[in-house]
């Protein structure tokens, strides 16, 4: 410090500065200069991100403008500060508060980009490339907060000339106590935290579990509770720690929902099966919609106890569960057309009962009586 303070006096020596005031003068002028030359430069980065491809250039730059301009003039601050005679104390003062600024300045930056780009994401003109999950984003930007902001307070009191090991290891055995205390609180938030950065499940979403009575459509996801409508429109409140522990399926992601059904003909139209079942085959591959690019079968499977039995598998293209019904009601009455239609029908249980005409005389032996 003290060689930039010779370096400064020696440099406004030369150019008859040798005056506090004159001094002050010139650092403020030349500070006035560079502020309006920063002004074009950022103008000049703008117009060219501006007409750039890359949106995220723009982000950038607005996030470095302003800090930048202050930054400039905490440095003039500090230069001013250099040419008057001050103690040793008030310059290690001075010293101590110029270094804060400038972590709070790198702070507010990084803070500052969060947001750009959480905007950036969430931007209506991105089109496709628009997130979809703002819960997500929200969510990830704000966490992204908490921690700069933890971190730039501790930078800031360590440059003020507090001691961070020491409040760390305070904080550390106070943080044990708190997370006896608060357990089940911190898992629901490390569970909310999985669910936003996993993405198991978002708000709108129609989830259930195999292992818990969990069924119903995700309203709110929160940092604590998971709010779920079921379908009786209750609300139900799920602790996010519980999804750390149970495995959950979401439904509204499936690509299709799937026909599978087996139907048995009476034994007496089993020299029609073949037919029905090539037919049924053939009304599937025309059936508009039905999806070809998946699996799709039609075939005689078993003799069944009353019945000759086969079976229906495909898929529908829509996930829409009332959609989906009205297809499956009309492939199961095409296929009951398709087995009328051959004359034939469909089966029902029934029990065949075979009566034997047995003589008197014989009966009389066999029971040991006479007549």
């Amino acid at each position: 410090m003290e060689v930039a303070e010779e370096s400064l006096s020696q440099l406004l020596a030369n150019y008859g500065l040798d005056s506090p005031l004159a001094a002050a003068g010139a650092i403020v002028v030349a500070g006035g200069l560079a502020h309006l030359a920063l002004g074009l430069l950022l103008r000049r980065l703008h117009r060219v991100a501006v007409h750039s491809s890359n949106r995220w250039d723009d982000v950038f730059i607005t996030a470095l403008e302003r800090p930048l301009r202050v930054v400039l003039w905490v440095v003039v601050l500090m230069l001013l500060m250099t040419v008057f005679p001050v103690t040793e104390a008030v310059q290690g003062t001075l010293l101590l508060a110029y270094d804060t600024a400038l972590v709070l300045l790198l702070v507010w930056f990084l803070h500052r980009l969060i947001s750009g780009a959480e905007e950036e994401l969430l931007d209506p003109a991105r089109g496709h490339k628009a997130s979809t999950d703002k819960a997500a984003v929200h969510s990830t930007a704000k966490l992204l907060r908490i921690t700069l902001l933890i971190i730039g307070g501790l930078m800031a009191l360590q440059s003020i000339g507090v001691s961070v090991s020491g409040l760390l290891a305070f904080g550390g055995i106070g943080g044990i106590a708190v997370g006896f205390a608060a357990k089940d609180l911190l898992a629901n938030f490390f569970g909310g935290l999985g669910i936003y950065l996993d993405r198991p499940f978002s708000p709108g979403d129609w989830i259930r579990s195999p292992d818990r009575n969990i069924e119903g459509t995700v309203e709110d996801i929160g940092w604590r509770l998971t709010r779920i409508r079921t379908f009786d429109q209750r609300p139900l409140y799920v602790p996010n720690a519980v999804f750390t522990q149970i495995a959950v399926e979401n439904p509204s992601r499936m690509f299709n929902r799937r026909i599978f059904e087996t139907i048995g003909i009476r034994y007496q139209d089993a020299g029609k099966m073949a037919g029905i079942i090539e037919d049924v085959r053939s009304m599937l591959e025309k059936h508009p919609d039905i999806d070809l690019g998946r699996t799709l079968i039609v075939n005689f499977t078993a003799f069944g106890p009353s019945s000759l039995d086969f079976f229906v598998y495909t898929f529908t293209r829509t996930t829409v569960w009332v959609e989906f019904h009205q297809i499956k009601q009309d492939v199961l009455l095409q296929i009951l057309e398709i087995i009328h239609a051959h004359g034939a029908d469909v089966a029902f249980p029934t029990r065949t009962l075979h009566l034997e005409q047995v003589q008197p005389e014989a009966l009389a032996a066999a029971t040991g009586t006479q007549q």
